[in-house]
């Protein structure tokens, strides 16, 4: 459990040490309440044998089973997504997974459906080849976004230009060209995560808010449109070597724990 901006390593980071490991079958969870929030990090590839083994003819029905290593089929990858994000929630619902409903809300981003499921309880999840990652808050929307830390960039500072505010476009050119393609995602990862949580989604979105994520400190939210810049709080995450991920919720304090299945 750590503190946004008193992470181990890098400021304002949580890294993979600090991601407690978890068995399946999982047990009842306990909802986190402010300024508690709970990630979970997925590797889908090494989880899927063991689901098609369980599922049998259910899963094989998804495509033919990987063999060990290799790639996953897309229906392999919505099957297992919707799997194991129902599994988890029906963890903290105290409900089986096949219980719990699902709709689609504004944006399209998947969302309880309150009919079924009063309870305050929020989620916000992100995909990045056979990685997912879910954030779970009972107190507040969250957001979070999953990202391949080296992207082939080109034009770094132009696709700042066009995508993030003059001040974050500005501070882009500022760097070494080394540097520029790292900060770049890192705050990509964050406009991701505070987009997500505001209920927005990302178009029009990010030229509305401005975010500070050098490699020296923690990430933060330094002018929102829409929103008292300091009442967001992030965390910056690397859940495995080549990935990058951010968390954002708008509350006073945040505190993360972080699993892995």
């Amino acid at each position: 459990m750590v503190n946004a901006g008193e992470q181990k390593g890098q400021p304002g980071w949580v890294t993979p040490t600090e991601f407690a490991s978890q068995r399946m079958p999982l047990g009842d969870l306990t909802v986190p309440r402010a300024p508690g929030v709970h990630l979970w990090y997925l590797d889908l590839g090494s989880l899927w044998q063991p689901l098609a083994a369980v599922m049998g003819e259910n899963s094989r029905q998804q495509g033919d089973q990987a063999s060990e290593g290799d790639a996953m089929t897309m229906q392999q990858l919505r099957f297992a997504r919707r799997f194991y994000l129902r599994m988890l929630l029906g963890a903290y619902l105290g409900a089986a997974g096949k219980d719990v409903a699902l709709i689609r809300g504004l944006k399209g981003k998947p969302i309880l459906d309150r009919k079924r499921h009063p309870e305050e309880f929020h989620f916000s999840l992100s995909k990045s080849g056979q990685r997912l990652l879910i954030g779970i808050s009972g107190t507040t929307e969250v957001g979070v976004d999953l990202e391949l830390e080296k992207r082939q960039l080109r034009r770094t500072p132009e696709l700042a230009r066009r995508f993030f505010t003059n001040g974050e476009a500005r501070a882009i050119r500022a760097l070494d060209s080394a540097e520029r393609d790292a900060a770049f995602m890192r705050i990509w990862a964050c406009k991701e995560a505070v987009a997500k949580a505001s209920g927005h989604g990302i178009a029009n979105r990010f030229c509305r808010f401005s975010i500070d994520a050098p490699a020296s400190k923690p990430p933060e939210v330094v002018a929102d449109d829409d929103h008292p810049a300091r009442g967001w709080q992030l965390a910056l995450i690397t859940p495995e070597r080549g990935y990058i991920a951010a968390v954002a919720v708008l509350q006073p304090s945040l505190r993360v724990e972080a699993f892995r299945v």
